[in-house]
């Protein structure tokens, strides 16, 4: 392999040997198992990050790709050195986001009489089914407003001192997995977003429980569990992406769906969609 050397190349404190290096460290991987994993040689990743040399435009993708880094932060890659971002940010109601919406609502739809959203990078609420926003009108019509921001943001819903944390009845077993996983996928994902909404939530949070979850019985997954003026939901979530996106919005979007995880919640779910339906 020829390594192109260019001993004056600087990129500044933000530049792409940053963007690498740092990237490198968070995936927790040496420079040789960098190099391993995206068939470049150890010794053109070291000229990369030291910035004897300059990547070229397929370098990046090559690199970025292998690390899983985010669209949006592989743009940031390819401004840093020197080159045109290449992938863009759509609106939902872009005409060329016509397949993408029309699956996300298709899944929501099918998840029914059972609540479902889409969720951005930041947890906001980009999309929903009849049956989640059922379930936000049992918790108060008002409830959104009253956990402030703007539009329906997930963790203020939780975590906001007017949210639904007190109808949450095992709130010491997944109030510090929720916390912990959105930290995680701010770190993982650079969600500046998120990592705004923690910092503004924060304050707000004992410590000590948030990082001290509750011994829960071995079990696949842990449900949340509610008590809203006497009526008891429990319900567990599965996350899916998607996995070939080439759009910054799509490739942010999280579809959560939330299923029972006992008869009484399936049942009362069921029977509050036949009811509306009337």
């Amino acid at each position: 392999m020829t390594i192109s050397v260019q001993t004056n190349y600087v990129d500044g404190d933000g530049g792409f040997a940053k963007l690498l290096r740092d990237w490198r460290q968070k995936r927790r991987l040496s420079q040789l198992d960098l190099a391993l994993m995206s068939g470049v040689s150890q010794r053109h990743v070291s000229f990369l990050e030291s910035r004897r040399a300059n990547p070229s435009r397929n370098m990046i993708l090559q690199l970025s790709e292998t690390l899983e880094v985010p669209l949006r932060e592989r743009n940031a890659w390819l401004t840093a050195a020197g080159y045109a971002p290449i992938f863009k940010t759509r609106a939902l109601d872009d005409p060329q986001m016509g397949q993408v919406m029309s699956a996300i609502r298709m899944m929501l739809t099918a998840h029914e009489p059972f609540p479902a959203l889409a969720l951005d990078r930041g947890w906001n609420v980009r999309l929903s089914n009849r049956s989640f926003d059922q379930l936000g009108v049992m918790l108060g019509a008002d409830i959104w407003s009253r956990v402030g921001g703007e539009g329906r943001n997930l963790m203020r819903l939780f975590f906001h001192p007017n949210g639904i944390r007190p109808y949450v009845t095992n709130w010491s077993a997944v109030g510090p997995l929720m916390w912990q996983r959105a930290q995680r996928e701010a770190e993982a994902l650079a969600g500046r977003e998120m990592k705004a909404v923690l910092d503004e939530l924060a304050p707000y949070q004992d410590p000590h429980v948030l990082w001290s979850a509750a011994d829960a019985s071995l079990v696949p997954v842990i449900p949340f569990n509610m008590d809203i003026r006497g009526l008891k939901i429990s319900m567990f979530a599965v996350v899916a992406t998607f996995g070939t996106a080439q759009d910054i919005t799509a490739d942010e979007l999280r579809l959560e769906t939330l299923f029972p995880a006992d008869p009484e919640t399936e049942a009362m779910f069921r029977a509050t969609a036949q009811a509306n339906s009337q």
